[in-house]
């Protein structure tokens, strides 16, 4: 960016854990899993949360529930949805972790819509590696983290709920 007023870096990856889904033996396939009632309530609140938000990009897994997930949000912020390969579970989170940085050094405010593995592997991989989580931690159905980034780096995870 450049101009004046411009701020270099200051961007936001926001994580989001898919919502309540159906069962696991419900469908052989589990990526064909879509949400339950609870898990649309749980999509429909993540406007409220990140509606209002600069957000520029929505990436989920291929995963039905993913993508039902964040399907509430695209509509209302007028975006399309990106599949993501990284976002998959099953699978080390370093791929989504190489995605976030390179959404980072592009000075992008995205969403990432994933699991309950990929996630907390994201935060505990960054951790790791400097980033400060800040407040309580958890990794619940349809739960959003706050990951700040500046100058290209993620330095803090903040979990937003809900609670």
């Amino acid at each position: 960016m450049d101009g004046a007023g411009s701020t270099l870096g200051a961007m936001t990856v926001f994580l989001v854990r898919h919502a309540s889904a159906s069962g696991r033996t419900a469908l052989p396939d589990d990526l064909d899993r879509t949400l339950d009632p609870t898990g649309w309530e749980q999509a429909k609140s993540i406007i409220d949360l990140l509606g209002e938000r600069d957000i520029t990009e929505i990436y989920s897994s291929r995963a039905t529930r993913c993508v039902q997930t964040v399907e509430p949000l695209a509509a209302h912020l007028g975006l399309s949805i990106q599949i993501h390969p990284a976002l998959v579970e099953g699978q080390s989170a370093e791929p989504a972790v190489h995605a976030a940085r390179m959404l980072a050094k592009a000075e992008t405010t995205a969403v990432f819509c994933s699991h309950g593995d990929i996630i907390p592997d994201m935060i505990q991989t960054l951790a790791r590696e400097g980033m400060v989580i800040v407040g309580p931690r958890s990794w619940a159905k349809g739960s959003t983290w706050e990951l700040t980034t500046r100058g290209g780096d993620i330095t803090e995870a903040s979990f937003l709920g809900p609670y």
